[in-house]
């Protein structure tokens, strides 16, 4: 848990649950994982979560409920925005409905913050939201926590969604877009945002989903308010072809939704250095195709092809053809520049 984050978009996170296990690809280098394996392993939050391979440290499966940092957001008096639970899956199939009733009871009672929530578990978001007493359950919660806090029972309760609280899915291809994003859409929020980072292949949106519903009885209900796009990072990271960016970023625009480029990671294009991409001797280098694999040998020729060169993150930098693109939600609709 942090009172400040690195992390570009957000102010602090909150880890009320630790652990996790590889769900698909893009967890591969899951800088979570490395972290509880290595500097943090003998942390109380992180000891015996992670066994040592080959590769380096890999979840085990494990989760550990914090109850000391559980209530921590109704402690901070300035508000921030908060990513929940960023060393792990609030919604990972070991951590049991009445933790997650209890996290959002605070996020309720703590309505000062914004509380951003993402997860690969989509469907188990899905299911949780969709049991018919949740919010009789999370009210239980919340008039717990008023009484300790204050000595009088909870007065008002007005139910899901929170508007201070925001949904989103973790996706790093086309066929986990297509399958996160469906069991999201399922699940009302005051924003629903996609992360898609690593981007490990071109994602194609569904316009749909993108633009503001104008008829009907979903008038005026944006469908995902926000994308988050961003490279891979760690030893071993797999490179971003710039155009899966550039078309994430075209077809948010076009229809109004807020975009947000995080990083380029390890690697980054090689030119034109007007657009940020300088030239760096001395670097890996691969030519890589649109569909994300090694073009080394593919000559010269191709419209698609492009030279990737792998510098380190720290030099890599947010530049997406020559500019940062720091994009935000606005919760009552629209891009509102961060």
């Amino acid at each position: 848990m942090s009172d400040h984050s690195t992390i570009e978009w957000t102010d602090a996170t909150w880890n009320p649950v630790t652990g996790c296990s590889l769900e698909s690809p893009g967890c591969k280098l899951c800088y979570a994982m490395k972290l509880a394996g290595t500097r943090l392993k003998n942390h109380p939050s992180r000891a015996g979560l992670t066994t040592m391979t080959s590769a380096g440290p890999v979840w085990t499966g494990e989760i550990r409920v914090n109850e000391g940092w559980m209530e921590q957001p109704l402690q901070w008096t300035r508000p921030r925005m908060i990513f929940v639970c960023a060393h792990g899956d609030l919604f990972h199939e070991e951590v049991p409905d009445a933790v997650i009733d209890r996290v959002f009871a605070v996020m309720a009672l703590a309505r000062r913050h914004t509380f951003q929530v993402l997860t690969k578990r989509a469907r188990r978001m899905r299911q949780y939201f969709a049991h018919p007493v949740r919010e009789a359950l999370i009210g239980k919660q919340i008039a717990q926590l008023e009484f300790a806090y204050s000595g009088n029972p909870m007065s008002v309760w007005t139910g899901l969604p929170l508007y201070n609280v925001w949904l989103g899915v973790s996706a790093e291809d086309q066929r986990r877009a297509d399958e996160r994003i469906s069991e999201l859409l399922d699940v009302r929020a005051a924003v629903r945002y996609l992360s898609l980072e690593p981007l490990l292949g071109p994602i194609q949106l569904n316009a749909q989903l993108l633009t503001r519903v104008e008829t009907g009885s979903q008038a005026g209900q944006r469908f995902i308010d926000w994308v988050i796009v961003g490279g891979e990072s760690g030893q071993g990271a797999r490179p971003m072809h710039p155009d899966w960016a550039r078309s994430l970023r075209d077809q948010c625009h076009a229809a109004g939704t807020a975009f947000f480029f995080k990083q380029w990671g390890e690697w980054m294009p090689r030119g034109p250095e007007s657009w940020g991409y300088p030239l760096i001797d001395g670097v890996p280098r691969v030519r890589l195709t649109d569909t994300g694999e090694d073009g080394s040998d593919l000559g010269s020729g191709g419209d698609h092809h492009v030279w990737m060169q792998r510098p380190g993150k720290k030099a890599t930098g947010r530049l997406l053809d020559g500019r940062t693109w720091d994009e935000m939600p606005n919760a009552a609709g629209g891009v509102a520049p961060c």
